[in-house]
């Protein structure tokens, strides 16, 4: 299986397979986090498969039924059950040769093709600089509310390779690392 990277404009791709998101149905984001995913699908005319899960064993049916359904392209929500399982996660995707982009490095670390998002690490020092703060004496309401500024897009080549995928120099140029 190759899979088409189409220029869409700067810094911007376009790609031509069906495609599904992995949520976790008992997550406060997921409602959300579908209907963004159905927003973005159905303004370049695709459907969206969404595909549940919330356990082990849900996983495993969901990437049954992502392949039963012909899914070419698959999204994972950054989700905590998911970065728990992303070795399960990870290796279903491999084993089924299904491209899939994860919310964190952490993903591609293990294994997973691409990922896009905030790096955890950055966020966890923060966390304990706000801790830091708190137990010296500020209500944890003066704090400010902060949202990461920086993300990173990375992409596993031999992942890539091994899914027999070729990534063009301009979309590599974009990756992090």
């Amino acid at each position: 299986m190759r899979l088409k990277i189409s220029s869409a404009g700067a810094g911007s791709f376009i790609l031509k397979l069906s495609h599904a998101i992995l949520v976790n149905p008992q997550a406060t984001t997921a409602n959300v986090e579908i209907a963004s995913a159905e927003g973005a699908a159905n303004s370049t005319g695709r459907s969206l498969v969404v595909l549940k899960a919330s356990s082990v064993v849900e996983i495993e049916a969901a990437f049954a039924s992502a392949i039963e359904q012909q899914v070419r392209a698959l999204v994972v929500s950054a989700d905590p059950f998911f970065m728990a399982q992303r070795a399960q996660v990870v290796g279903l995707a491999a084993d089924r040769r299904l491209p899939a982009i994860y919310p964190f490095r952490e993903f591609v670390e293990e294994g997973g093709l691409m990922s896009y998002g905030p790096s955890l690490a950055s966020a966890y020092r923060k966390a304990g600089l706000y801790a830091g703060r708190i137990l010296k004496g500020t209500k944890p309401g003066e704090l400010p509310v902060e949202r990461p500024v920086a993300f990173q897009f990375l992409i596993n080549l031999k992942t890539a390779k091994s899914l027999g995928l070729t990534v063009p120099a301009g979309i590599w140029r974009l990756s992090t690392r």
